[in-house]
């Protein structure tokens, strides 16, 4: 009987650490890693010859709003398609549980729609993921935004004491299923009247333990420092570790201000378990506002609830064929989405190249005319980032993808190529890599990714799923 499953052979071994790249054989055994070094083929049940190319850990989306995806479509296309075998959702304060039957208002309709695939708790939310496995892996936060939809009665004022202690339990609820911590977006209205205080005595539960608080900060243009500044006190306040998400500045009078934004990031550093994670592009997506659109260069309608129509229309050149105001035609497609080009290239490449930068996605999977970084992503940063701009090694931005966003959330066993380790793997072409989702064409899939294996399992095979169902749901270690 053979001693491993498979033996991929001859790779590039790019194993997550951020050290050199060698040739070497990976064996698996189940859903493992076995070995790692010049292995014998004769020893394993079926080998796979590599021919050098790449093979890394499988990389690792920390900002995702995969919540109901997972379940309406655990074929996982927009990730693994890109090498991705685990998402981590909940981002932004907007989880899928434990919203149940409440009204999705903006921005929870990125997320949830419709009575499908709506869950009271965590507990029920995570069942049904154990019960029906999607294709990737993945770990959850508990949105504060959904808690306040959930428990606050008036979402324009600060919540009482009481309403605190219902969001109080509700995370703790999370945790003890297994959520790995709790994600903020204070920059939404259904959370823009929370005070620092609130959102501290909200996250009480997390004190203690080894779960952690992704925030969205309040503003990220002109008020960028004083809202980053907030979100880390409360965090420092909590004793917990942190991570800034998607991190940016917007707007044309903020442009260079990302120098200040790190300086301040690494001064934090020093005396708090800090990161931070960013996508590779100069546009943002969410739901449609004045104030986001008032700040862009330009705004491309991703999806309207009034006017389906209108999605992937620049909403200035709408509103001169319709002869109307932009203000109005905002008002005329709520409820939407938009992706605006707010942010300046250069301020993007020095976020991505600070050492403590992980990579996320930040897609949203539901918007009809979709952002490019759904599809595109983690091959943008490999190709033009990594090849062409030469920003970071290969090595470097592989660890950014895997080694440090599994040590940053504290999930086991993952991102790293190593004996006993889970394996998650992709084996790609580092000459042909590329992201080819565009703002014209947002859901075509990346070249250069030849194979991802989720727990020892093919689930992506050029250019196309397996079928295979593999993931697993990563509980936070208590």
């Amino acid at each position: 009987m053979a001693e491993h499953d498979l033996l991929l052979r001859d790779a590039t071994l790019i194993d997550g650490t951020g050290a050199p790249r060698r040739r070497a054989d990976v064996a698996i055994r189940g859903c493992t890693i076995a070995e790692v070094g010049s292995l014998d083929p004769a020893r394993a049940a079926r080998a796979v010859e590599l021919n050098g190319l790449a093979l890394a850990p499988g990389f690792i989306d920390v900002h995702t709003h995969d919540d109901r995806l997972l379940l309406a479509d655990p074929s996982m296309a927009p990730k693994l398609s890109q090498g991705v075998t685990t998402v981590v959702t909940g981002n932004c304060g907007i989880s899928l549980a434990p919203l149940g039957m409440h009204e999705p208002v903006p921005p929870l309709n990125l997320v949830a729609n419709g009575p499908a695939q709506r869950f009271d708790s965590f507990r029920a939310y995570f069942a049904a993921l154990e019960a029906s496995p999607p294709a990737v892996n993945c770990a959850a936060l508990v949105g504060h935004t959904t808690l306040r939809v959930v428990h606050v009665q008036a979402l324009d004022r600060p919540a009482t004491a009481a309403e605190i202690a219902a969001m109080q339990a509700g995370v703790a609820e999370a945790l003890e299923a297994g959520a790995i911590g709790l994600s903020t977006g204070t920059y939404y209205a259904p959370a823009s009247a929370a005070t620092a205080d609130e959102v501290r005595r909200v996250a009480e539960p997390l004190r203690g333990t080894k779960a952690l608080i992704a925030s969205h900060i309040r503003d990220e243009g002109e008020r960028v420092l004083e809202s980053m500044t907030e979100a880390m006190q409360i965090a420092a306040a909590l004793g917990v570790r942190q991570v800034l998400s998607h991190h940016k500045v917007i707007g044309r009078a903020n442009f260079g201000r990302s120098r200040e934004t790190l300086a301040l990031l690494d001064e934090a550093r020093r005396g708090a378990d800090l990161c931070l994670d960013c996508y590779p592009y100069t546009a943002s997506s969410t739901v449609l506002r004045k104030d986001a659109a008032a700040q862009a260069q330009r705004v491309l309608i991703a999806w309207s609830q009034a006017r389906p129509q209108a999605a992937g229309r620049y909403l200035d050149q709408l509103a001169a064929d319709e002869g109307v105001a932009v203000e109005a035609l905002i008002d005329a497609l709520q409820p939407a989405g938009a992706i605006y080009f707010s942010m300046d290239e250069a301020d993007v490449e020095r976020i991505l190249a600070h050492p403590e930068t992980m990579i996320g996605s930040d897609g949203l999977p539901h918007d009809a005319f979709p952002h490019p970084r759904l599809w595109g992503a983690f091959p943008r940063v490999l190709g033009h980032y990594a090849r062409t701009r030469g920003l970071f090694s290969l090595e470097q931005a592989v660890h950014k993808m895997t080694g440090l966003p599994a040590d940053r959330f504290r999930l086991p066993q993952r991102g790293r190529i190593a004996p006993g380790m889970h394996a998650d793997l992709v084996v790609f072409d580092p000459a042909r890599i590329a992201d080819a989702a565009t703002y014209a064409q947002p859901t075509t899939p990346a070249g250069g990714i030849d194979a991802v294996y989720v727990n020892g399992t093919l689930a992506w095979h050029q250019g196309r799923g397996t079928g295979a169902r593999c993931g697993q749901l990563i509980r936070r270690a208590h």
